[in-house]
């Protein structure tokens, strides 16, 4: 980093002071140290939750998943994680993979990660890759990949049966009016079937191998699994004759080509699949609660589940999924903030007013979203997310929770694991006018003063160092507590505090330089902390807010384009000249040999930097010569500072 320019000083009357004796200095020394551990003990966040137990584990002993594996209590456990590879895994989803792994794990069984892939349209490469990549870096292994491509012919075969047990046919009815059949928009209108449904089998088999063929077009004909729609007492919206395949325009699949012109729907897969696989129980979230029945209602008419027992087929229970609060999950709103949108308006005089909102964020991996690419990015260790499942349970509930909960739990992980270094964020030089050549030295630093963390670093002390700038105050007060002009602040594991006698401005205003001498008999109140201007290392630093001002930005106009108005402009702080001390070298070329101690499968650089927030070495943008870091989580606000 280049010198601030010097400007004419403003001075303040120093006192007279040569410096303590040699022997004075190494007494003064051993008494700063044990005052900087107070003090930076005294600055740590303070949980206020208890510990929770060791691992995962403890949630399959008790509660809902215990009482879930009493209903269906095999010796040979299966269970599976079907994502549908359409976009990137978010928050909600390691709280899936946590308990559909490890109900398996737990009870000695084995977890198959299944692709659902029956929308060729929506799927991409990239997500079925990211997708194992994050189950692997959560410390999970499936037992086996599969895809419910695999049993493409296998589903077509049963979709034949289902239609000779005239458990289906072939409608052509029109998107509105299916959905004038179900009830209308709200489903409380009058159902009725629609002219298709007693069309006779043969005629739906044909018409079903139509589709097949190529003889219709997406949208002109569906077929439909015969449930109960004209039963007036059957209320469930999911036994309402649901789709079982439709044709798709965009044919084209990643594995199958374009040998299928039709696709089944999740209602007709997903079960089915369970079954082929021998999956014993298959959790999910209570958006498929009412699900069940029809899962269970397809799986009995093809004799792959005896009615109204658990002995044979697969088992669906339903808890209650992850929710967190002032952010959004929804895949289609998130490509929104990735790719940018373009909103229309009708006005009152008829005319339609088109407007382009740009990009909100970098990319799926921005630090400010909660896909789990993003949270990994920022820093979040996999341990850590992980023990937050734990601490929420599991139950047949929805849990939502604010970021600050979240935060909370991650900080508690990060103050056992990490290093501790220091950053200066906005830095501003300070020269120490009165150091000896005995002053300017290594010091040697443990990582953690607890002792937690093996290990130390060496921490140059020169007579320039760099404090951060609103360490410094141009007027003191008796209520301030850091530099200012006759008053002495101490440096961390330093043996002398210091005392400013005078500073330097530039042309704005803004303080370039400040002069401070020895003041090793004063008694400061508080300690900052300092980087050595020559070792110093540059870095851009970024800090986090939340990405929307509003604390419910699910409830925002999302179909106009009123949303981007709630967009925070202070979701990233960037400090671009920010400095740390030589010691994060060391971290990195650490973790290039060996996994971080914070417990991840990946290799993430985590710190606390003293007095400031979390940090991690952002792995994308990020060059050995322009290191970048992304703030994890800040620490709990120091009332003294």
């Amino acid at each position: 980093m280049s010198d601030p320019t010097d400007a004419p000083a403003a001075t303040a009357d120093p006192a007279d002071d040569k410096g303590p004796s040699k022997r004075a200095l190494e007494k003064a020394a051993k008494k700063a140290a044990a005052k900087a551990k107070k003090a930076e003990h005294a600055l740590r966040p303070k949980e206020t939750s208890k510990p929770t137990s060791a691992g995962l584990v403890s949630i399959f002993d008790e509660g809902w998943l215990r009482r879930v594996y009493d209903e269906k209590p095999v010796t040979a456990v299966r269970s599976r994680f079907p994502p549908e590879p359409n976009g990137y895994l978010h928050i909600g989803h390691c709280k899936a993979i946590a308990v559909n792994f490890g109900f398996a794990k737990h009870h000695q069984g084995v977890c198959f990660l299944r692709y659902d892939d029956t929308n060729p349209e929506k799927e991409e490469e990239q997500y079925f890759t990211s997708i194992l990549d994050i189950i692997k870096w959560l410390g999970f292994e499936p037992h086996k990949i599969t895809y419910s491509s695999d049993n493409f012919d296998r589903l077509y075969e049963l979709a034949e049966e289902l239609i000779t047990k005239d458990g289906a046919y072939v409608c052509h009815c029109s998107r509105e009016e299916v959905n004038r059949q179900r009830g209308g928009p709200d489903n409380r209108g009058t159902r009725y079937a629609c002219a298709h449904r007693t069309r006779p089998i043969e005629e739906s088999m044909a018409e079903f191998r139509a589709m097949r063929d190529g003889k219709y077009q997406a949208g002109e004909a569906y077929l439909r699994m015969k449930q109960s729609l004209p039963d007036p007492s059957e209320g469930n919206p999911q036994m309402w004759d649901l789709p079982a395949y439709r044709v798709v325009e965009n044919n084209h699949h990643h594995r199958t080509g374009d040998k299928w012109r039709i696709y089944p729907t999740y209602d007709f897969t997903h079960c089915i699949c369970d079954a082929l696989e021998g999956i014993t129980h298959s959790l999910c979230t209570t958006e498929f609660q009412q699900s069940r029945i029809s899962y269970d209602w397809l799986l009995e008419r093809l004799d792959m589940k005896v009615p109204k027992s658990n002995e044979k087929g697969p088992m669906q229970r339903e808890y209650g999924r992850l929710n967190v609060g002032g952010t959004i999950l929804s895949k289609r709103r998130i490509l929104m903030l990735v790719e940018g949108a373009t909103a229309e308006k009708k006005n009152a005089d008829g005319t339609i007013e088109k407007k382009v909102i740009p990009p909100s964020v970098r990319g799926w991996d921005d630090p400010r979203l909660y896909t789990l690419v993003a949270l990994r990015r920022r820093g979040i260790p996999a341990r850590a997310l992980l023990n937050f499942v734990e601490e929420l349970g599991v139950t047949d509930a929805l849990t939502e929770i604010q970021p600050p909960r979240l935060e909370s739990s991650i900080r508690k992980h990060l103050e056992r694991t990490v290093p501790r270094q220091m950053l200066v964020l906005d830095p501003v030089k300070v020269v120490i006018e009165d150091a000896t050549p005995e002053d300017e030295q290594d010091i040697t630093v443990p990582y953690d003063p607890k002792g937690t963390i093996p290990g130390e670093r060496k921490v140059k002390l020169g007579r320039e160092v760099y404090i951060d700038r609103s360490d410094f105050r141009e007027e003191d007060s008796a209520d301030y507590f850091r530099l200012a002009p006759n008053k002495a602040v101490g440096l961390y594991n330093v043996a002398f505090p210091i005392r400013a006698t005078s500073f330097t401005k530039d042309s704005n205003g803004h303080v370039t330089h400040i002069r401070a001498v020895k003041a090793a008999s004063e008694k400061p109140k508080t300690y900052i902390q300092w980087v050595d201007v020559a070792t110093a290392i540059p870095v851009t630093a970024r800090q986090y807010n939340s990405l929307f001002q509003s604390d419910s930005p699910n409830t925002l106009d999302w179909k106009t384009g009123g949303w981007a108005a709630d967009l925070n402009p202070h979701s990233e702080v960037v400090f671009a000249h920010a400095v740390i001390e030589r010691g994060l070298k060391d971290l990195i070329r650490e973790s290039e040999s060996s996994l971080h101690p914070s417990g991840s499968s990946d290799r993430l650089v985590r710190f606390q930097a003293l007095r400031t927030a979390y940090f991690c070495v952002d792995i994308v943008g990020s060059t050995e010569d322009a290191i970048v870091l992304n703030q994890v989580v800040s620490l709990r606000e120091d009332k003294a500072k």
